[in-house]
């Protein structure tokens, strides 16, 4: 125990330790604060650096509208007297592109068709003039007709499906049937180039007179899949529907392994566009009354899924150097511009089809952001004043300093299928 004095001093010594340091419990409290605080400002770190926030731009019918209007404007602008359009434009150098793309053209031609049967005033008369520089160049064998490119002599399918969707849209801005034998005459090309699995080859090899053997295109087939649903809607009783419905069955069963897609599914905006067409159908013109199997669905449903992590994934991407180095650069609008196509023809197909109905809400809430994305990052007429030509960067989108007619294509059609999720109906104000 020791003396009293010994006692006395080593109380005076704990005394004096206890003023120099906290108690154990505080010290431990504090500690573990410290390790909270790292770990909260690590947690924010990952949440800003590797999963960012999402970020959905307000927009509105309205807003969607002028877009797609300034998009129009934009290929009308800069079409050339022949018909044919600007191919691509690079804003930091002040020049253009050498070269062209007819199926780029033909999808061009498209959506300025679907403009006007949308009940936009002033696309009919580019279009138009499009469209005849699309006649000019018809490759032509025995009882069918197809657009030829100009510069190789190519004869390929895509070029030809699209011209067929826009002769079809059209159709259904003017009632006229001027070019009925036309669009029979590229139906029955497709239907030439169809194999017996449901797929087409891309392209006629015009030495052997026959179809090339050799080669599919992942995306020259959903867009024959959609011209040719619209052949069945506008002509039924003619027999365009057995074809239709066996890509339809190729694209939901077979198409990712047949053609080894690494991440199925395809994100393959022309076939939502044909599963939407084929949910109006008259039930009345196919067997049993069935428009989509049950095949049909499960692979609509999967494409919802695939095209809204795209743009779930674009969302969290920024202009900034961190967000570019880790997850890439921003989409550019002939890429997003499929995705809000795909969205908006699904969300047509919740609308019609029960057995997609549950989807109606995600497919609005992914279609609107990335409709919203689009308008946000499309050139306005004060930005594109400081320009050297603002002639051809007003209502463009671009990346890397570049943009190409499909860029607005794409974002043309998305804008304006986008509109009924926000309340618009299928024509305009």
């Amino acid at each position: 125990m020791g003396t009293k004095e010994q006692q006395r001093g080593d109380a005076t010594a704990v005394k004096a330790c206890s003023r120099g340091r906290a108690p154990y419990a505080a010290r431990v409290w504090r500690g573990l604060g410290a390790t909270l605080g790292l770990w909260a400002v690590g947690a924010l770190m990952l949440r800003a650096i590797v999963v960012p926030p999402e970020r959905c731009p307000p927009v509105t019918a309205t807003s969607a509208l002028s877009a797609t209007y300034a998009a129009a404007d934009w290929i009308a602008r800069v079409q050339r007297p022949d018909g044919s359009y600007l191919y691509e434009y690079d804003r930091d150098r002040g020049e253009e592109s050498l070269g062209y793309n007819v199926v780029r053209h033909a999808g061009v031609t498209m959506s300025l068709f679907q403009l006007a049967a949308a009940g936009g005033d002033g696309a009919m008369e580019p279009a138009d003039r499009g469209l005849r520089w699309m006649l000019d160049r018809q490759y032509r064998h025995a009882d069918w007709s197809a657009l030829q490119d100009p510069v190789d002599g190519s004869v390929d399918v895509g070029a030809s499906a699209l011209m067929l969707a826009g002769l079809a849209q059209r159709r259904l801005a003017t009632g006229d049937v001027q070019y009925d034998g036309m669009m029979r005459a590229l139906s029955r090309y497709l239907v030439a180039m169809q194999l017996p699995d449901g797929a087409f080859l891309n392209s006629w090899d015009r030495e052997a007179n026959a179809p090339d053997p050799r080669f599919r295109s992942k995306y020259a087939t959903g867009e024959a899949f959609w011209a040719l649903a619209m052949m069945h809607a506008m002509f039924p009783g003619e027999g365009w529907d057995a074809p239709t419905r066996k890509v339809a069955d190729y694209l939901s069963l077979h198409r990712d392994e047949v053609e080894n897609q690494k991440f199925p599914p395809w994100a393959d905006q022309w076939a939502a566009y044909g599963l939407a067409e084929m949910a109006t159908w008259d039930a009345a013109t196919v067997p049993g009354g069935v428009r989509l199997s049950a095949d049909n669905v499960t692979y609509a449903r999967s494409l919802a899924e695939r095209f809204g992590f795209l743009v779930r994934a674009e969302s969290q991407r920024t202009d900034g150097t961190w967000s570019k180095l880790i997850h890439g650069r921003q989409a550019r609008a002939a890429g997003m511009g499929t995705w809000v196509e795909a969205l908006g023809s699904l969300y047509r197909l919740s609308l019609a089809e029960p057995r997609m109905a549950d989807m109606q809400g995600k497919l609005r809430e992914r279609l609107v952001c990335s409709a919203g994305m689009l308008v946000d990052r499309q050139v306005t007429p004060a930005e594109a004043a400081g320009g050297a030509h603002p002639i051809v960067i007003e209502g463009a989108w671009f990346t890397e300093g570049v943009t190409r007619m499909d860029d607005q294509q794409h974002a043309l059609s998305g804008l304006l299928r986008s509109r009924l999720a926000m309340g618009a109906g299928e024509r305009t104000e």
